[in-house]
């Protein structure tokens, strides 16, 4: 059984004249425990897909299986337990006057779960905060250390699947590769799925082990990293994207 499975999806904005078709028949698989990242320029409808997955981008057609169930529209509760996102700005997807606590209070209340205390020690503990952190808010938290919170309250359901929506763009360097690498652990720990919305080649060959790669809405090529490090390319965007790297890398 695939985690998810999406055969001709088509998303759209607007109506008639104003229509904008943000994804055009996309297919994409990605096995259960498995790591699969979508690339590509901005406006190229990768973000579009994940949202479309979530319930999040209301005109929508064709086939979305999440761990072999049809989604809902709109989406049931157990979907939600089965399926959290990560946003890309870690700041504006935390409320500023709830700190730490209230954060993840309230997503493990949303989701039905008693023993919370215990369970906030345990998220703290999984994405590498003390308990000193647990009545903090966000603006007494550095990016990095805002994203692991993030991550934390996508972890409060104990979701089998992570939808990352460039999940370390807005961090510094240095961070990025430590929430990369927490993620990684996160994964193996958790057995979980991932699918991961990325500009960034380097951030896709670190934690997935396959990608689509994405121009104007479509996906023109999917390949296994490994393809895509030794160039085994068969489509002339996906190379462009690629050389574009190893220039931002050497330069």
């Amino acid at each position: 059984m695939n985690g998810i499975e999406i055969e001709g999806l088509n998303v759209w904005f607007g109506e008639y004249e104003e229509r904008v078709d943000a994804v055009k028949g996309a297919n994409l698989s990605v096995p259960k425990g498995g790591s699969f990242g979508l690339v590509g320029e901005s406006g190229s409808g990768k973000s579009t897909i994940l949202r479309a997955i979530m319930g999040l981008a209301p005109t929508w057609s064709g086939k979305i299986e999440v761990l072999g169930k049809p989604v809902e529209k709109p989406r049931a509760r157990d979907f939600y337990r089965a399926v959290q996102m990560v946003f890309q700005d870690p700041y504006a997807s935390l409320h500023p006057r709830h700190s730490v606590d209230q954060v993840l209070s309230e997503t493990l209340s949303l989701h039905g779960f008693g023993d919370i205390d215990k369970r906030i020690s345990k998220l703290l503990d999984d994405v590498g905060l003390g308990p000193s952190f647990r009545f903090r808010y966000p603006h007494q938290l550095s990016g990095g250390q805002r994203q692991r919170v993030a991550i934390a309250r996508a972890l409060a359901p104990e979701p089998q699947i992570l939808l990352l929506d460039e999940p370390t763009s807005a961090l510094d360097v240095s961070v990025q590769a430590e929430i990369l690498n927490l993620l990684t652990d996160l994964r193996a720990e958790h057995k979980l799925t991932y699918l991961m919305v990325s500009h960034d080649l380097a951030v896709v060959g670190h934690i997935c082990q396959d990608i689509a790669v994405m121009q104007l809405g479509e996906i023109v090529e999917t390949l296994g990293v490994e393809d895509m490090r030794a160039m085994k390319t068969s489509h002339p965007y996906t190379r462009h994207l690629l050389e574009s790297s190893l220039q931002s890398a050497a330069g």
